[in-house]
């Protein structure tokens, strides 16, 4: 099965160069244990010097293992992969990979026929585990992941009793926070710009800011709330519709960094001053926030950490598949800038 081109380095010379045998070559490409630290030097040093390249397709078959990992996404709207958050995330997710050898694959999944193909891929052997972003709370894929066996970590989950392994970050927490120093700062008719209500993300941050309002003993008033789908054209919309209804709005809280990009621009638009007149609030944290005008205060989602994590659960799933599923939250941080 080690076909390769005339001319290119064999196992067995790495195993002449580095003066042992060919199994124990075998087992430093695997990175298997049982294996001296200096014996494992002298190989990695003799792959080096020879330019050995591991046959992939070998070793997967022997394994068993496709060397591979599906990033799944599921939005059915074609614009939300323009937006910051999207190319983030694949960039956390590849980062997080880069030294396990595995490819990152991904694939968009946005109808039934889709998901019934998708799933005969995946059981083929194709990918070792899969990684979902951008589920809505009626999507059935998670479900259908998890009757097949395959390791399955979400990026968010769809209810508060998700019955699949997820990686999110406080969501409910970081919007209290943001409504909390709008609050401190001055802002009493607090507007919110929420993403689609149909994803437990989105129903978390309205939750938050709906607490932290309770908290300071003042009434929800669901007319000073937008619904949006974390876009900025939907942000500029959802602005432009509660400065009519509430004319006297001197704070807002969005769902994310590119629909605050957009409040900000309706708000300009109307000839309200930011922070002035009305503060604003944006949630991520993403490049976008320090570029927009002016600067935005936002809540940080810690998407390095949360790359990392979901590769993690991914990888102890797929080395011994846990008995529970694996939950893990993780914190958020309110960044301070110049619109609040």
């Amino acid at each position: 099965m080690d076909r390769r081109r005339p001319g290119t380095p064999t196992l067995e010379e790495v195993a002449a160069r580095a003066g042992v045998g060919r199994g124990t070559v075998s087992r430093v490409v695997n990175n298997a244990a049982g294996v001296r630290e200096s014996t494992r030097e002298a190989v990695q040093r003799a792959i080096a010097e020879l330019g050995y390249v591991p046959n992939l397709a070998a070793r997967s078959l022997a394994g068993r293992r496709a060397d591979a990992v599906a990033l799944v996404m599921t939005e059915p709207d074609w614009r939300m992969f323009a937006e910051t958050f999207f190319s983030e995330v694949v960039r956390s997710l590849g980062d997080a990979l880069a030294d396990t050898g595995m490819q990152l694959l991904l694939t968009l999944v946005r109808s039934d026929t889709e998901r019934r193909r998708f799933l005969e891929y995946a059981r083929g052997g194709r990918v070792d585990g899969v990684l979902v972003m951008s589920v809505h709370a009626d999507d059935p894929l998670p479900d259908m992941l998890a009757e097949a066996r395959l390791p399955t970590v979400l990026l968010g989950r769809r209810s508060g009793d998700e019955q699949v392994s997820y990686v999110d970050a406080d969501n409910v927490g970081g919007a209290r926070d943001a409504v909390a120093h709008l609050l401190a700062t001055g802002r009493r008719t607090i507007a919110t710009i929420t993403g689609p209500l149909d994803m437990y993300v989105a129903q978390c941050r309205l939750r938050g800011y709906r607490d932290a309002l309770a908290a300071a003993g003042l009434t929800t008033d669901d007319s000073l709330m937008a619904e949006g789908d974390f876009t900025e054209e939907s942000g500029y919309r959802a602005m432009a519709r509660l400065l009519e209804r509430h004319p006297e709005t001197d704070g807002v809280l969005a769902a994310s960094d590119t629909t605050a990009a957009g409040a900000l621009r309706a708000l300009r638009e109307a000839g309200r001053r930011v922070p002035e007149d009305v503060a604003v609030i944006g949630f991520d944290d993403f490049p976008l926030a320090e570029q927009t005008a002016p600067p935005l205060t936002t809540v940080r989602q810690p998407v390095e950490e949360i790359g990392r994590a979901m590769v993690r659960l991914l990888l102890e799933e797929l080395e011994e598949p846990a008995v529970a599923w694996r939950h893990v939250i993780l914190r958020t941080e309110l960044v301070v800038r110049e619109s609040a």
